[in-house]
């Protein structure tokens, strides 16, 4: 049964300008142009500039005015009368433009001669492969095969596909039969192909194409390759004293044996690929400058960028309030929607503005937190953070904050950081300090750099490490840790000095 009623609801809901604020907020410098740039082609009533530039302007127009004849009121008036017509509602509202189909002509033929410009592009790796596919000597069937794997090669120059699901898809896709042998035997001929090292099917296969290319035989060469094909896994292992038993090597021959392997290209394909990839560069947020040991923070320019209101569109909408009494109903709505557009503006430039203002309270109350840090870059000064102390603070919400940092990068003397580095969890020390886990990790990383890579440190071994110097972490935490820096376990990190 259906029934009506009445019913009061309390909600919170974000306005336009507060979602705004938040969009602006969280995209770097490098979006920001974007973003304006995208603004002032949706909004005519928004234009680049200073509102000051217009004042000084405003203000030479009143002098010419000035040195103009005030005997003469009929001249003035006419002045009067153009300034009145120039915002003729009429010229926005009457549709006079010419039909596209008058100004376009189909007077071209099939045989004329098109003269485009070309444009300048770099080429792809499968295109590299294939300039060279087209030196070989191949029927029309071979070709078309080994084009089929090569377009199975990945970026980084490796066949991840197995030999027979190949053989499936040439039936299925090209109607081409075809047999393990027939495909193995073109494969081993793109594997000749450059870079070295290229059509291999795992890595094992690419470091021996990269060794059986090598035109000068060396024992370290020799010995490389024997323990590439016999003791792989135990290579990768880092089991050399296996090795060394195994084919009766010293010290000094299976490290020229592992510094020769060290040379060689684990991705081949990456030499061509990374070539045509555009660099990116890090476009800093905020400038810190050390000036007699006092810190001094500047927003990047393309922060705070010149906005100000179209003034065509402000004495239009004016004009327009005068004549109200007599508008139609087109009229109005042409009103309407020029307001909309200069409040669109406004609205625009106090969220630029606003955004600022966050972002410099941010900083300040960062760099005011991590001062001894910022005047020295030592990373062992930096105070556990976490959001909530700058929330506190600079009285916003935790989630403004996380959008600062999580999308903006800040130069300093001693680099380029991204802000949510700073930020780090606490632990407390054996007297009851409290400390940054980066400062933990920085210590943890300067103990493996210091170790002795014959007989690398365990993780139990740089825990009691830790705990002599009065950091109290478990060994799972010291994993923990040493996983976040990216550094292998002990077995791994062994080296023969």
């Amino acid at each position: 049964m259906l029934k009506q009623r009445l019913q009061q609801k309390l909600l919170q809901k974000l306005s336009p300008q507060q979602i705004q604020l938040m969009k602006l907020l969280q995209i770097p410098t490098v979006m920001l142009e974007q973003r304006i740039k995208q603004e002032i082609e949706e909004n005519p009533a928004l234009e680049e500039g200073s509102e000051e530039s217009e004042e000084r302007e405003t203000e030479d127009e009143e002098i010419d005015f000035e040195d103009i004849d005030k005997d003469d009121d009929s001249d003035m008036s006419d002045k009067e009368d153009t300034h009145d017509n120039e915002f003729d509602i009429a010229d926005y509202i009457d549709d006079d433009d010419i039909p596209f189909y008058k100004l376009s002509s189909q007077n071209t033929s099939a045989d004329d001669e098109k003269k485009d410009i070309p444009y300048v592009s770099g080429m792809s790796f499968q295109d590299y492969l294939l300039s060279q596919l087209g030196l070989r000597k191949l029927n029309d069937k071979e070709y078309l095969i080994a084009s089929h794997i090569i377009g199975n090669i990945d970026d980084s120059g490796y066949l991840q596909r197995d030999i027979r699901a190949l053989i499936d898809d040439l039936a299925f896709t090209h109607n081409v039969q075809t047999d393990f042998k027939e495909v193995l035997n073109l494969l081993r001929q793109i594997q000749e192909f450059d870079p070295p090292g290229i059509g291999a099917r795992d890595l094992q296969e690419c470091l021996l194409l990269q060794i059986n290319r090598k035109s000068i035989t060396t024992p370290a060469l020799e010995n490389a390759k024997k323990l590439l094909e016999k003791n792989f896994n135990d290579f990768t292992k880092k089991h050399y004293e296996k090795i060394k038993k195994k084919h009766g090597l010293s010290d000094s021959q299976l490290k020229e044996a592992i510094d020769e392997i060290l040379k060689l290209n684990p991705k081949p394909g990456n030499s061509i690929t990374e070539a045509g990839k555009n660099v990116q560069y890090i476009v800093p947020d905020f400038i810190v400058n050390i000036n007699n040991g006092e810190l001094e923070l500047t927003l990047n320019s393309r922060n705070a960028p010149d906005l100000k209101i179209n003034r065509t569109y402000a004495d239009m909408l004016e004009t327009m309030a005068q004549k109200k009494d007599n508008t139609n109903s087109r009229q109005k709505e042409a009103m309407l929607f020029v307001k909309q557009k200069l409040d669109g503006a406004k609205m625009f430039i106090d969220a630029i503005k606003q955004r600022q203002n966050t972002l410099i309270v941010t900083m300040q109350a960062i760099l005011d937190y991590q001062r001894d840090y910022f005047l020295t870059g030592d990373e062992t000064l930096l105070k556990p953070m976490i959001l909530k102390d700058i929330a506190d603070i600079v009285n916003l919400d935790i989630s403004t904050i996380s959008r600062v940092a999580n999308s903006k990068y800040v130069q300093t003397p001693f680099g380029t950081f991204l802000l949510k580095t700073f930020f780090s969890e606490s632990m407390q020390k054996e007297d009851g300090e409290e400390v940054s886990t980066r400062e933990v990790k920085k210590i943890l990383r300067d103990c493996i750099d210091a170790e002795n890579k014959k007989k690398p440190l365990t993780d139990e071994e740089l825990a009691e490490i830790l705990r002599e110097k009065g950091y109290n972490i478990a060994r799972r935490t010291v994993a923990k840790y040493r996983e976040q820096l990216n550094i292998p376990v002990a077995r791994l990190r062994k080296e023969l000095v």
